[in-house]
């Protein structure tokens, strides 16, 4: 039960009998949302609906607010509304509506916040996308755990969802990548070797080279570089994407696509079929640039060039396409490749990327718009970049990837729940300190713990209610059986509030393509919980295990229940275990 859009459907409802003028306008009905009003002494909804259609109707919002609020006060659900400010609606409900939201956490269990605002909508989220040079470093983290949520959470919010990973196999560096393990591969068969500055020097190129030597045996040794190249081009890409994946299971991330950017290149590839169909289109033209203000970009070259009318759709300026050395820029493989995606069918396409990539946004914004005639999206979300800290102090780790902090260093020190909850308890695109030495604390300093020990503190206070009541039923038919008008105190009110807001929270966040919501949300709803099971301490009339009255202590147990449940299935979506005991 989501009481916030049970609302938003009556307050529509509302408008339509009030003002029948408005009832095919499903477009200006769109805009009212009903929320938690910004002062709980409020109430527990408020909608700006009076607000939203006084200009169509050409009536002052207070006016329209009243005639709402009389409509409403016949509502049986509905103790008191009130008309606020320039024409905020503020209701308080009855207890009756919060006793059957926790009723519908117990009958859905596992779907109950489950949505369906996707409506089946085919989305591609692209998420991680590194260079196949190396294991995974500490800076692509962030982006493999928030794009990996961002999916959990648009599937579970109803949309159709493809996990994608862009495999940049076509570029300069997977040659450089290739000469490093050929530097390797020498070394394996007994000469002694000197990596060039340049090279990939990390150890972990070590067993790729004596890989080399099972496979080719000797027999690429002092052959020239075009003869050795695109074997141990082949064999060292497929042996670090291997390691890529190894290192992305450590987290719990599985792709469903690895797309080839070498795919798209060569005669009759993606690449050419896109600038074909561009000019068809007329959104290619031969013109020279207006030298840039400020720093010169790279691919800025004040010469007679293909360019791509990009500010046609939004962007600053427009796009070269092709090299002064006639090869294409990697913005015709960006192009072609997000063309790929939209005749793949979907119609919103997300990109993950790191901070370095800020200025990407506008661009494959209108290459997107292009491509599909407007009739997809894309969303480029950015991710900050990680300070990793111990104690507040800069950390100093080993660095099996040469230069870099690895992601199994980190997993491997503080774990995969650790990892994901405090990469995902902070926006995406703001900085983010993870502390190694905070996130093992057990303390209520450290989110996930905090989110974690309430979940399991439920568990708890189940063995206790079997210690103290051993004759009591608690059995999921004997919870839903319970007399949940005995939860009357303004604490338990309170955390049922908070339950029914799950719901509205996911839908919000699939909306918004911001799972960190969600973390926000488990963070406060395990602070409510452990607010409550802490005054239990001091007054034992609000324990959850009352051994004098069982039928209060049912009632609560089915409060228990429902944190339970609702942590559980908030933490699954965020890729982080529920555990039932904590050591």
């Amino acid at each position: 039960m989501d009481v916030f859009a049970l609302f938003e459907g009556r307050v529509a409802d509302a408008l339509k009998a009030s003002f029948p003028e408005l009832a095919d306008n499903a477009e200006l009905l769109s805009r009212v949302v009903v929320e938690p009003p910004r002062d709980a002494a409020h109430g527990d909804l408020s909608t700006n609906a009076a607000m939203v259609v006084a200009k169509p109707l050409g009536k002052n919002p207070r006016e329209i607010a009243t005639a709402l609020a009389g409509y409403f006060s016949r509502d049986a659900d509905v103790a008191s509304v009130d008309v606020a400010g320039p024409g905020f609606i503020n209701f308080r409900l009855q207890p009756d509506v919060w006793y059957k939201v926790l009723a519908s956490v117990a009958e859905l269990g596992a779907d109950f916040g489950r949505a369906d605002v996707g409506k089946g909508e085919k989305v591609n989220v692209e998420y991680v996308s590194a260079n196949p040079t190396g294991p995974m470093h500490v800076g692509h983290t962030r982006g493999a755990v928030f794009g990996d949520a961002l999916a959990s959470l648009l599937a579970y919010a109803g949309y159709e969802v493809t996990r994608e990973y862009y495999i940049n196999d076509a570029g300069s560096q997977v040659d450089t990548l290739a000469r490093s393990a050929y530097l390797r591969y020498r070394e394996a068969l007994g000469e002694t070797i000197e990596i060039p500055s340049g090279f990939y020097p990390g150890d972990y190129l070590v067993p790729v080279g004596r890989s080399l030597v099972t496979e080719f045996g000797n027999s690429l040794l002092d052959k020239p570089e075009d003869i050795w190249m695109p074997p141990v081009k082949q064999h060292v890409l497929a042996a670090m994407m291997e390691l890529i994946k190894a290192d992305l299971k450590k987290l719990n991330i599985e792709h469903d696509v690895f797309f080839s950017e070498k795919t798209l290149h060569g005669q009759g590839g993606d690449i050419d079929l896109t600038l074909d169909w561009l000019r068809e289109q007329g959104l290619v033209y031969e013109g020279r640039l207006e030298p840039p203000k400020g720093k010169t970009p790279e691919d800025w070259e004040d010469r007679e060039q293909t360019l791509f009318r990009a500010t046609a759709f939004g962007d600053d300026v427009d796009r070269p396409l092709i090299k002064s050395d006639g090869s294409y820029t990697y913005f015709a493989a960006d192009i072609a490749y997000h063309r790929n995606k939209v005749m793949r069918g979907f119609t919103t396409l997300i990109d993950v990327l790191g901070a370095d990539h800020a200025g990407y946004a506008t661009r494959i914004q209108a290459a997107v718009k292009a491509v599909s005639g407007g009739k997809a999206t894309a969303d480029v979300r950015f991710c900050q970049l990680v300070k990793l800290l111990r104690n507040g102090e800069p950390v100093k780790m080993s660095k099996r990837s040469g230069d870099l902090v690895s992601l199994a260093d980190v997993v491997d020190e503080v774990g995969v729940d650790a990892t994901r909850f405090m990469l995902l308890f902070r926006r995406n695109d703001a900085p983010l300190d993870f502390d190694f030495a905070l996130v093992k604390e057990q303390t209520k300093d450290n989110p996930v713990f905090y989110v974690q020990y309430a979940h399991a503190r439920t568990y708890s206070v189940f063995r206790n209610a079997e210690r103290d009541l051993p004759e009591l039923d608690i059995s999921q038919e004997a919870l839903r059986r319970a007399d949940l008008k005995r939860l009357a105190t303004a604490e338990e009110i309170e955390i049922i509030r908070m339950l029914g807001s799950w719901p509205r929270q996911v839908a919000a966040a699939a909306r918004a393509h911001e799972p960190h919501r969600l973390a926000f949300y488990l963070h406060e709803l395990a602070a409510q919980f452990h607010a409550f099971w802490g005054k239990g301490k001091e007054d034992p009339s609000l324990r959850f295990v009352n051994d004098e009255d069982a039928t209060l202590t049912l009632a609560r147990l089915a409060l228990v229940d429902g944190v339970r449940r609702v942590l559980s299935n908030g933490l699954e979506l965020l890729g982080v275990s529920a555990p039932q005991e904590l050591s």
